[in-house]
């Protein structure tokens, strides 16, 4: 790891946080690029995340779940080595960035793609795994853009695969980032796969808006994402929490459809919020709907730039953004009735 780093150079440093920090490192005679991330030493929650992160990752294989490739533990070094992200972090790619920022429909496809990874660890596992840390920062995107989800120190295991909420659910302290946490999981400490999906409804709302979930200097209304994006849709003025940067790019039913669902996994009572697989469901149809859109109104003047290309914005441009004119979010009256099959007939807890 040292050789890798050239003895942890900070020149190669690519993240810092909590936990320590991450290098671009290079193994493999230099022919495989990987991110090494060194733990910090003599913390005993490090020691817990890191194991608990081997753990989880060496058991999983998907395409939208970041790759574990080996790990360093020995001399007082906790090391873990990944895949190495290219084009960085979700978030870096949204707010308090010089990044270009991302057209809407690559927003779409990021979303997509972190909705099939939190489907397969509820679903295509043995036992449900329950990430518990859902956000922008820990969805990253390879050289394709693909986004996958990482840092898996968290996470919790719940249950076997297809058995009731109730028994998957787990009694645990209450663990994840302000903003992101669902207010059943804190209150009562009970963990839930439908704890994730209202994790990942703020995520929604967050690529919808390019700001954070939670800003103390903004008004009261504005100061909770979550809270104003359900004020403005009762009021019919949705379009007040869409990025600047999307202003042209979001059909009208494709941003009611969007702030449906993201609202749907926001809703108080658990039970009633839809599975990841009703998620990716709707996700796709809007992205299907978008696509068609663009094909039809602007087949002659839309462009993209490559995807392959980090460093390029991939900008395109249709028509302009719209509110939704009535109903409440309780109605989900725009999308198909066989999309939300658990919100119909949801599970007990």
């Amino acid at each position: 790891m040292r050789t890798a780093t050239n003895n942890f150079d900070e020149v190669f440093v690519v993240g810092v946080g909590g936990f320590g920090n991450v290098y671009k490192g290079h193994i493999d005679n230099g022919s495989t690029t990987v991110a090494i991330k060194r733990l910090k030493q003599g913390s005993w929650q490090g020691i817990r995340e890191f194991k608990n992160e081997i753990e989880m990752l060496s058991q999983l294989r998907h395409p939208n779940i970041v790759s574990l490739i080996g790990y360093c533990y020995e001399s007082n070094e906790m090391i873990l080595v990944y895949e190495f992200m290219d084009c960085g972090n979700l978030r870096d790619h949204l707010y308090n960035t010089d990044n270009p920022s991302l057209s809407w429909k690559h927003r779409l496809q990021t979303c997509i793609g972190v909705a099939r990874g939190l489907d397969y660890l509820h679903t295509g596992v043995k036992q449900v795994i329950i990430h518990r840390d859902v956000k922008s920062a820990n969805i990253l995107l390879d050289e394709k853009w693909e986004a996958k989800v990482s840092d898996f120190g968290l996470a919790r295991i719940g249950g076997p695969m297809g058995i009731s909420m109730m028994t998957t659910s787990v009694n645990t302290e209450v663990k994840g980032s302000i903003g992101y946490l669902d207010p059943e999981y804190y209150k009562r400490n009970i963990l839930t796969e439908k704890s994730e999906v209202y994790s990942f409804g703020v995520m929604l709302l967050e690529v919808l808006s390019g700001r954070h979930p939670l800003l103390h200097w903004e008004e009261k209304q504005r100061m909770s994402l979550a809270n104003w994006a359900k004020h403005c849709y009762e009021k019919g003025t949705l379009s007040e929490i869409v990025d600047s940067e999307l202003k042209g790019q979001i059909k009208p039913q494709c941003l009611n459809k969007f702030s449906e669902v993201a609202l749907s996994c926001l809703l108080e009572d658990g039970t009633q919020r839809p599975s990841m697989k009703d998620i990716v469901g709707v996700l796709e149809f809007v992205l299907q709907f978008q696509d068609s859109a663009v094909n039809y109104e602007d087949s002659s003047s839309h462009s993209t730039v490559p995807l392959s290309d980090c460093s390029e914005n991939t900008g395109s441009s249709t028509t302009s953004d719209g509110d939704r004119s009535n109903g409440r979010m309780e109605s989900f009256v725009l999308i198909p009735d066989d999309v939300f099959s658990e919100t119909k007939n949801p599970k007990g807890r």
